[in-house]
């Protein structure tokens, strides 16, 4: 499902506007060395509902063959989103974050 989805790692105006495009919540954050993430904290009303959407956003991430970076706390999933081979965000960080936001809304 990756295919077509490019791994070249986008500028810092290319990331302002695909972050203007409905990635709502979504940070983008440059750490020196290490190159831009995208990151955001989603908030569910208990750990299981927490957990189906990291079983939810795990399967994208399969079919993607892209595996984000993130922490849970009961009922907080933290994601964090780079590329790490081409040291900074990618289309394939976008597609992974659109695919979280709709696995976080309620069926």
């Amino acid at each position: 499902m990756s295919e077509g989805l490019s791994r070249v790692r986008l500028d810092p105006a290319e990331i302002e506007g695909r972050l203007g495009e409905g990635y709502e919540g979504w940070q983008a954050t440059e750490v020196e060395g290490k190159g831009w993430f995208l990151e955001k904290e989603f908030r569910f009303s208990g750990f299981v509902e927490a957990f189906a959407f990291m079983t939810g956003v795990a399967l994208e991430a399969e079919k993607l063959n892209h595996h984000p970076d993130w922490s849970n706390v009961y009922n907080r999933v933290t994601v964090h989103l780079t590329t790490h081979d081409a040291g900074g965000l990618t289309e394939l960080d976008f597609a992974l974050a659109k695919a979280a936001d709709r696995l976080s809304r309620p069926a």
